[in-house]
C-alpha cells in the first residue's frame, strides 16, 4: 500500500503533515519517533479511526487491523478468550472453533486458553490473543501501536520474535509503531522516523541506522549505544 501526502488536522494543530510512505506487501515498516510526533495519529489514519486529506492507495480500509498498547482495553473482561478471537470470525457457526484453535495455535498460545477471560493471563498473553483477534479477520496490513512498550523486557522478546515469524509464516504486512529504535531495527524490514508530524526519512533498516541523513535519526541512534554504526 502507499500513503500520499496524508495530513491530519486537529483545529489549527497539524499532527500529521503531508506524509507519503509506502508499505510493500509481505514486510514491516517501522515508524519510530518519540511522543507527540504524529506516529500513533498517522495510523489511527490510515486505520479510519479519524479523519485525513490525502490519499491511501492498494488497501481497503475495511482490511486494515490494529493491536493496540494495552489488549485490556480492547479484550471484552466479560467474554473468555475463545469468544474474543471468534468475534470478528467470518465463518460458519461450525467452523469457528477450528480456527480459534488455528490463530491462538499461530501466535504461540495453547489452545487451552481459549476457555479463560483475559483477568487471567499475563500481559504478554493478552497481547498475543489481540494480534491472534486482529488476524482472524485475515488483513490486508496490520498495524502495531506500541504493542511491547508496556511489557517486561524477556516478555518484549518473546513477542517481537512473533512478530519476525509471522511476516515469515503468512507474509504479514505490518506498520509497526515505537518509540524504541532499537526495537523497529529488530523487526523491521523498512524504517521510517517521523518528528513533529513530519516524515523526516525512510530507508532500508540497515542502511538507514548505519547512514541516517537527518539529524534527528542520529540523536535517536546516538539515544541507543548498542545499535551502533558498523
Amino acid at each position: 500500500m502507499i500513503i500520499k501526502n496524508l495530513t491530519v488536522r486537529f483545529g489549527a494543530f497539524t499532527a500529521v503533515d503531508d506524509v507519503t510512505l509506502e508499505i510493500p506487501d509481505g514486510a514491516i515498516v517501522g515508524l519510530v519517533g518519540e511522543s507527540g510526533s504524529g506516529k500513533s495519529t498517522l495510523a489511527r489514519a490510515v486505520s479510519g479511526l479519524v479523519p485525513y486529506t490525502g490519499v491511501i492507495e492498494g488497501v481497503d480500509p475495511r482490511r486494515v487491523q490494529m493491536v493496540f498498547q494495552d489488549p485490556l482495553t480492547s479484550l471484552d473482561p466479560r467474554m473468555t478468550i475463545g469468544a474474543s478471537v471468534a468475534e470478528g470470525l467470518r465463518l460458519p457457526r461450525a467452523a469457528r472453533q477450528a480456527e480459534v484453535e488455528r490463530l491462538l495455535t499461530l501466535v504461540s498460545l495453547p489452545v487451552a486458553l481459549a476457555e479463560r477471560y483475559p483477568r487471567e493471563l499475563s500481559g504478554g498473553q493478552r497481547q498475543r490473543v489481540a494480534i491472534a483477534r486482529a488476524l482472524g479477520v485475515r488483513p490486508a496490513l496490520l498495524i502495531a501501536d506500541e504493542i511491547t512498550s508496556a511489557l517486561d523486557v524477556s516478555v518484549q522478546g518473546a513477542v517481537l520474535n512473533l512478530i519476525r515469524s509471522l511476516r515469515e509464516e503468512i507474509g504479514l504486512s505490518m506498520l509497526f509503531i515505537s518509540h524504541n529504535l532499537a526495537v523497529v531495527r529488530y523487526v523491521s524490514d523498512v524504517v521510517a522516523v517521523m518528528h513533529r508530524g513530519r516524515l523526516v526519512e525512510a530507508g532500508p533498516t540497515e542502511e538507514l541506522v548505519k547512514a541516517p541523513s537527518d539529524a534527528y535519526t542520529r540523536s535517536l541512534l546516538d539515544a541507543v549505544p548498542r545499535l551502533g554504526r558498523g
